[in-house]
């Protein structure tokens, strides 16, 4: 049986969870990809998935191989690509996972550019605001913004992230600006609830040390685009980001307070599985949003 093909299906039976998804995925019968399994098991001489009949569980050794059989389909996918075209001709599928207010805005907009530039690339774009695990759903790549926690996935930064405390005109002629971080306490604070992704509150510089406060309010909502809503309607203080606010700013909708507090930026990533030999397409997809988000004028329009 050839030795790939068993660690391809081992590949998409730990990102699919289940030896049925993978054959459907694959277009196979459940019993064909589990023959496949037990081959490369025997083989190697291990279990690599602990198999119930209602889930499997990647033994220590399976995560271990999990990772490296990644990395060398990943490689043959670029040598294969390599010879074609100059190199430069990436095929098949890419899924793409990012937030969901972010998503709508800054990465749903440049994906027909991308396809229209490589006819032969397929994308599934997922746009969710909780942490989603790449590695165990199957996604070659997350964008996200913000601080990221120590992990084993790799990141690239693509841009600069500044987040400001923000309120509309009306708001601010009814409560008055905040001179300081602690006058938070005396505001109506628009914050995000407990389930949403954004957990270390809102950050500012004081006395040469960032910190981070959470403030609270009447209102709190897991759904920024509301928070911004609510802003811009004089409902209180939020804290943004100012690829979410730039515009309304400019406009005088809002006005951003506590500047003299500001934090430095935190940033806008590209995260993936693993670290060498990514799959041609990841490239040119981390390339194009690179190429896009390095531009200045791309954030004043």
């Amino acid at each position: 049986m050839d030795k790939l093909k068993q660690m391809e299906s081992f590949v998409l039976v730990a990102a699919k969870g289940s030896l049925t998804a993978a054959a459907q995925a694959e277009g196979v019968a459940p019993a064909v990809m589990g023959r496949r399994l037990d081959a490369l098991e025997a083989r190697l001489g291990v279990k690599l998935l602990l198999r119930t009949t209602r889930r499997l569980t990647l033994t220590a050794e399976g995560q271990s191989f999990l990772e490296d059989c990644q990395r060398l389909i990943a490689s043959v996918a670029d040598a294969e690509a390599a010879v074609s075209a100059g190199g430069l001709k990436a095929s098949g599928h890419l899924r793409v996972t990012a937030p969901a207010g972010f998503g709508r805005r800054h990465v749903a907009p440049l994906v027909p550019g991308f396809l229209a530039a490589h006819a032969d690339l397929s994308l599934s774009l997922n746009l969710s605001d909780r942490v989603v695990d790449i590695v165990h759903e199957g996604f070659d790549c997350a964008v996200r913004v913000g601080d990221l926690p120590d992990s084993s996935l790799v990141s690239t930064r693509l841009a600069d992230n500044r987040r400001l405390c923000v309120g509309a005109p009306s708001y601010l002629k009814r409560a008055g600006i905040p001179r300081h971080p602690d006058d938070l306490a005396r505001h109506a604070c628009l914050t995000l609830s407990s389930e949403a992704s954004q957990t270390r509150g809102w950050a500012f510089q004081i006395d040469g040390a960032v910190q981070h406060l959470r403030p609270t309010g009447r209102l709190d909502c897991s759904d920024g685009q509301v928070l911004h809503d609510w802003c811009v309607a004089g409902l209180g203080l939020a804290w943004r980001s100012t690829w979410e606010v730039e515009a309304d700013l400019a406009a005088g909708r809002l006005v951003s307070v506590l500047d003299d507090f500001a934090a430095p930026p935190n940033g806008i990533y590209a995260i993936f599985p693993q670290s060498r030999h990514l799959p041609l397409r990841t490239r040119l997809w981390v390339e194009h949003l690179r190429a896009h988000y390095g531009r200045a004028a791309y954030w004043q329009a």
